[in-house]
């Protein structure tokens, strides 16, 4: 016997919420996940029709009380039905609950009201209404005279605008109205986000040869009935983005739609801008920082097409097209496509599926693609375009490294390398722009002793405290505060402070030293409020400030022509980091910093401070090398048997006894030896997260490696079950990340 579980009301807000119904035999071969069937439901048995979530073989009841699915409604396969075979799949793949896939790919569910505008129309031709403000200025009836001349004017009027332009009061209005010369309409409105407003219209630009051979190579593979996705490998100022507006505008001419995903919500602004200059009120925009009244209203607009282009961060992926043509996903390599909640999915891979279930192109792009895009392309699973020279011929940017150990030796300790000062004192000379640009946030890093060593923690999580210029100690995981110390808890001493690396630090130093100087920070603690990136970024790029200093956000995807020079001031931060990608994070971060300048006409120069001033990932940083990067870290990936060389799971689980999240994992690690003997699979751990405990609760890992990623998922699939019968691990929050 086969059984269905069915969701009846998709739009309602509680998605977890399934009825289980016995499948027919002969349905038993054509149904699957995501289709929509016709089921009797409520105590009249009322036909309705739900969407299919999941098949299995077990009754969850009594079988004797459980219905039967009437019919399956193959021609019927809506948008939601495909985002739920995508949920299902995106389940199997990463190792979540069905309702937690569908709550990613159905994010918007709360009971949200229409937004609704009260709307001026006459009532009366326009020559009545003509000769009524004529009789009522002869009356000194000026204010509803006004009124009618606006109406004739334009139709209709907004009544809480006119009330505040016009002085439309109520004794004004309500004569109109009596008198039937005027009438109020509730109409129905989109809430627009701001990013949608005021944007200029932009010329369209005309290829180089090297972009028309990119766009003619792309388009020849889709020409493939199967064509695969396109990984598009161009160097910074390449003019990716140009590639992507051409083959968009050949996508939506053919009645189809687009999705454009990109990495950060600071890139929003530049972004949104140059897709509405070409292409007008087709595009709209998701993203974190909206109301839910306006992500909701930007979906509805999709689903019912009033829009052809979508502009956003990872969520935008699940945009409910009906005839979704392309995704193109942005900085294909950058970390925050990974979703750091159940389902752990990759947005860049969840593109690739719905790009096939629905049979729409996928365009990765990146200056810095990541290793695992890049092998795939290597392999002949993607298309792999190249751009190898910067648009119109312009040189890619001076890059000096410097040397801080040397710098430290000759008696500099500031913050700004000599190299540095002195390129930045020559910009504002010439009146150019510089960008300074460091992985920190905050006054100072970690608060430490010098006598002793002694670190200051949260007392609730394992991190070290940060110090900020109010005299607060702030945790950045749960948001506990201290007062900042003057002496050592430990062992007293007076020599306790901060690791002065912090934006905060860099832009008073900054301040000090080019007092004359207009200067923008961009990190968390300047970005929080709504508006705040695109107000930064425009204070920018219309030369309000000569200098922004920020964290990554500053870095990634922006075009300011007026940069000429741009400073790293700790390439290191990152190679520090406990995580086996950190070589290639540092590669991808100073390259795309050092293609921030020298986007426009002049020349642009970079300069990288670094205490290992030798190390692969910054040699060929500085060379914009990514040929030399890729051999060297692949070599390094093969013998440590780290993707993409091999797969690997990643078991996370959390709770508040550690005792028993300690049992619990040696638990899974044993079962997984059990059911696996294969020599070539690698265990590594249990041991502490990264993070180890995060208010009040405790984190543990560990890793399973081995060369065939489908063995993995069996053994994902194993534990799950593993786990689901064994009560001892419902205290137990427990995670899965593949890859």
């Amino acid at each position: 016997m086969l059984y269905a579980d069915v969701i009846v009301d998709i739009s309602h807000e509680k998605l977890d919420r399934s009825f289980q119904y016995l499948v027919p035999r002969e349905m038993e071969d054509e149904i699957r996940v995501g289709m929509v069937a016709a089921i009797p439901f409520g105590n009249g048995n009322k036909e309705r029709k739900g969407y299919v979530t999941g098949l299995s073989g077990e009754p969850k009841y009594d079988p004797a009380k459980i219905k039967s699915l009437r019919r399956l409604c193959s021609g019927e396969e809506t948008t939601e039905a495909r985002l739920v075979s995508l949920a299902a799949w995106m389940k199997e793949r990463y190792g979540s609950t069905m309702a937690q896939a569908l709550k990613t790919v159905l994010p918007v569910r709360e009971k949200i009201r229409h937004k609704e505008k009260r709307l001026l129309y006459l009532r009366v031709s326009r020559e009545q209404a003509e000769q009524e403000a004529s009789r009522m200025e002869k009356s000194r009836c000026r204010a509803r005279a006004r009124v009618l001349r606006a109406l004739l004017e334009k139709e209709p009027l907004d009544c809480t605008k006119a009330a505040k332009e016009l002085g439309m009061t109520s004794s004004v209005l309500k004569p109109l109205l009596e008198q039937e010369l005027v009438e109020i309409r509730q109409d129905e409105v989109y809430r627009i986000p701001a990013e949608e407003v005021s944007v200029p219209v932009e010329e369209h630009s005309v290829l180089s040869d090297a972009q028309k051979e990119a766009l003619d190579e792309i388009l020849a593979e889709w020409e493939n009935s199967s064509a695969r996705p396109v990984l598009l490998h161009g160097v910074t100022g390449s003019g990716k983005t140009q590639v992507y507006m051409k083959l968009i505008e050949k996508v939506i001419s053919s009645g189809r739609q687009v999705i454009v995903l990109i990495p950060e919500i600071a890139l929003t602004y530049q972004t949104v801008r140059r897709f509405t200059g070409w292409f007008g009120d087709k595009v709209s925009v998701l993203n974190s920082r909206m109301s839910p009244g306006e992500r909701y209203d930007q979906f509805r607009r999709a689903r019912q097409g009033g829009i052809q282009i979508m502009v956003g961060p990872r969520s935008a992926l699940f945009t409910p097209f009906s005839r979704l043509g392309l995704i193109i996903v942005d900085e294909e390599h950058e970390p925050t496509y990974k979703s750091e909640n159940s389902p752990r999915y990759h947005a860049r891979e969840v593109a690739v599926r719905r790009g096939e279930m629905e049979n729409a192109r996928v365009v990765l792009g990146s200056a810095t693609p990541s290793l695992e895009a890049y092998t795939k392309a290597r392999q002949g699973e993607y298309l792999l375009v190249k751009l190898t020279e910067r648009y119109r011929d312009r040189p890619l940017p001076e890059v000096s490294v410097v040397d801080l150990r040397k710098e430290l030796k000759s008696g500099n300790r500031s913050v700004l390398s000599r190299k540095l000062q002195e390129a930045v004192q020559h910009r504002l000379e010439r009146r150019e722009q510089a960008m300074l640009f460091l992985n920190r946030r905050g006054y100072a890093g970690f608060v430490s002793c010098r006598s002793c060593g002694e670190v200051l923690k949260c007392p609730h999580c394992d991190v070290a405290l940060s110090e900020h210029s109010n005299g607060k100690m702030i945790c950045h995981y749960c948001g506990y505060e201290r007062s900042s110390v003057k002496v050592c808890p430990v062992c007293g001493s007076p020599y306790i402070g901060g690791f002065k690396a912090g934006t905060q630090q860099i832009e008073a130093v900054l301040r000090r030293e080019f007092p004359d100087a207009g200067i923008l920070r961009m990190d968390y603690d300047t970005t929080r409020t709504r508006g705040s990136y695109e107000q930064i970024l425009a204070s920018f790029a219309a030369h309000e400030a000569d200098i922004l200093v920020g964290t990554q956000m500053i870095v990634k995807g922006h075009d300011f022509p007026d940069v000429t020079l741009v400073g790293i001031i700790a390439a290191d931060l990152s190679l520090n980091e406990a995580d086996y990608r950190c070589g290639e994070r540092t590669f991808q971060l100073l390259t795309q910093a050092v293609g921030r300048s020298g986007r426009g006409k002049k020349t642009g120069e970079a300069v990288i401070q670094t205490y290992h001033p030798d190390h692969y990932s910054i040699q060929a940083a500085a060379h914009q090398d990514y040929e030399r990067f890729y051999e060297e870290e692949m070599g390094y990936r093969i013998l440590m048997d780290y993707p993409p060389a091999a797969h690997m799971l990643t078991v996370l689980a959390a709770g508040e006894d550690a005792a028993l999240l300690g049992q619990g994992m040696e638990f899974i690690r044993k079962f997984a030896e059990r059911i696996c003997p294969d020599k070539r699979l690698h265990i590594i751990g249990p041991a502490d997260a990264a993070v180890g405990k995060v208010n009040d609760i405790y984190r543990k890992v560990f890793r399973l490696k081995h060369e065939d990623g489908k063995l993995l998922l069996d053994m994902k699939d194993k534990i799950e079950k593993y786990i689901e019968i064994n009560s001892g691990f419902r205290k137990l929050y427990i995670q899965y990340d593949m890859e």
